[in-house]
């Protein structure tokens, strides 16, 4: 099974390029499958990791980012790929 873990995460003001660089700055205890980091306007930043697991697999994920770097804490959701 396949399953995709979003992490999301919304810049401070005016931290958006602080946030992208520190998310791409995270390694994980063990390698995903594939990683892809996206941003979108609002300073927001998503990294979605695939992973060859079991839905409830427990699976390292990003951390909450440092300090005073994201306007909120961070939004986690997974998800079961049905395939196509």
């Amino acid at each position: 099974m396949t399953v995709a873990l979003m992490w999301e995460a919304k810049a401070a003001e005016g931290r958006g390029g602080e946030l992208l660089a520190w998310a791409r700055a995270q390694d994980l205890a063990e390698a995903p499958l594939r990683r892809e980091t996206f941003r979108a306007p609002g300073d927001r930043v998503l990294v979605i990791t695939w992973w060859d697991a079991a839905y409830d697999a427990e699976l390292p994920e990003l951390p909450e980012p440092a300090g005073e770097l994201a306007k909120r804490s961070v939004h986690r959701w997974r998800f079961e790929s049905l395939g196509d």
